[in-house]
């Protein structure tokens, strides 16, 4: 049986090169992506495997679920990576498939727009350090941002919990 110590190792090993130019992966495929918002946890995984996991920052109101653009939350359920933006603004960033139907429906009941434009990004400088300043995007470190780059493609699973 492998150890998640060798499994961490092992991912860590498959990222190639600095940040200078892109970073090559050869690592197991990362199948899905859970974040645990209460704990400020985003891990990657491979099944049931943990590959790597990273703390991050928030929107800047953190706790419930997105219900409109400009209430700073950051979606909670399943969604999908839907696109990569390797030009951001935001260092990289990989696009969260916010709104679903179900978002879209109840925001229009209550009379809102559900927002959209939600990733997993990098942080500029005059937010690093800082606590929950994204309107509702997930904010890590760019180097980090650098190794989820690379190890993670259009299609994941995305799975945010309260």
């Amino acid at each position: 049986m492998i150890s998640r110590r060798s499994v961490m190792v092992g991912a860590a090993a498959g990222l190639a090169g600095c940040s200078a130019g892109p970073q090559v992966y050869s690592g197991p495929q990362v199948t899905r992506i859970q974040v645990l918002k209460g704990q400020r946890t985003m891990q990657l995984l491979h099944q049931n495997q943990l590959l790597r996991e990273f703390r991050f920052q928030l929107g800047f109101t953190p706790e419930g679920h997105k219900v409109y653009e400009g209430d700073g939350r950051t979606p909670e359920g399943s969604y999908l990576i839907d696109r990569r933006n390797p030009n951001s603004r935001y260092h990289l960033s990989l696009g969260i498939s916010y709104p679903n139907a179900n978002d879209v429906a109840y925001a229009r009941s209550q009379g809102l727009d559900p927002g959209g434009d939600i990733f997993i990004h990098g942080t500029p400088d005059p937010w690093v350090g800082k606590a929950d300043w994204t309107w509702g995007c997930i904010a890590i470190s760019n180097k980090e941002m650098d190794d989820v780059y690379a190890m993670v493609q259009t299609g994941t699973l995305v799975t945010i919990y309260a």
